[in-house]
């Protein structure tokens, strides 16, 4: 099983290079950056955690420029979006950012992405709420055909674009893993539907027991469940709970850590690095 770290970085947490740095040598495979644009002072929609939203998700660092920089202080550590909120983004410009961050670090981009649960945030960006997970799959589809063809178009209900040639194309071929981020069942079909993994908050559902179901659908859908690993997000260092994991064969766990310094944050990688030497 692999590991990761996933922060949201902001002005007063460790940077993304300190934390990148970090990571890198304490031997995770894998490092996380969310996103959220700006958070709107209406909500319609609740956090899906319940409660107050916390500071960071207000403070959060734009996660491409923070990967970008991870990138040029470390060599062997995965950079991944988790998540990408493709809906509010232009699918053209996306594809250019996957595919430079691609390159600059060598082939080590994850692109965690997923349709996002603010309501009055995805409105801003001019997208409809109850249709964002269709544009989100036209616009994955359509950054694939850019990805993939010297001369790409794309035509569908809502991403529109003639034949262009834009480059550079990503180093991992056909593209970047594209991991799909989100609950049971519906996110789970659009992970087979679509994308090359599956990534639920771990903390929300119970994943031992979909599990088995995930793979289920996979394969009457004709995907080998073996090509769709399971990244498990946001997961505590519970050993019992990673060894669960370990058991029922989820591929990656994420770890969550505070937006916060060095002296707050390296004890808590430290002991999830513990963790992950037992499982890893």
């Amino acid at each position: 099983m692999k590991f990761g770290v996933m922060m949201f970085t902001t002005d007063y947490s460790m940077t993304p290079m300190e934390l990148a740095t970090a990571a890198e040598d304490r031997g995770f495979e894998s490092l996380w950056f969310p996103e959220h644009s700006h958070i709107p002072l209406t909500r319609k929609s609740p956090w899906p955690a319940g409660g107050d939203l916390p500071k960071m998700y207000y403070d959060v660092m734009d996660p491409f420029v923070g990967l970008a920089a991870a990138a040029a202080v470390t060599k062997t550590i995965k950079l991944a979006t988790g998540i990408c909120l493709v809906i509010q983004r232009d699918p053209i410009q996306v594809a250019k950012e996957v595919a430079t961050l691609d390159c600059i670090s060598g082939g080590r981009f994850l692109f965690g992405v997923g349709g996002g649960w603010n309501e009055d945030e995805i409105a801003d960006h001019g997208t409809e709420f109850e249709t964002r997970f269709k544009l989100m799959e036209e616009r994955i589809a359509a950054m694939k055909t850019i990805w993939t063809q010297n001369k790409p178009e794309y035509h569908s209900e809502f991403v529109d674009f003639g034949p262009m040639m834009t480059w550079p194309k990503p180093v991992q071929k056909p593209h970047p893993p594209i991991l799909v981020g989100g609950a049971f069942p519906h996110s789970a079909r659009r992970a087979i539907a679509y994308g090359d993994g599956w990534m639920p908050v771990s903390e929300r559902i119970d994943l031992i027991d979909v599990l088995p179901k995930f793979r289920q659908m996979a394969a009457e859908a004709d995907r080998n469940p073996d090509d769709l690993p399971v990244t498990a997000f946001g997961t505590t260092t519970n050993p019992g709970d990673i060894k669960r994991m370990s058991d029922a064969g989820v591929d990656r766990v994420v770890f969550g850590l505070p937006a916060a310094q060095a002296d707050e944050v390296l004890p808590i990688m430290d002991e999830s690095a513990e963790v992950m030497r037992q499982y890893g």
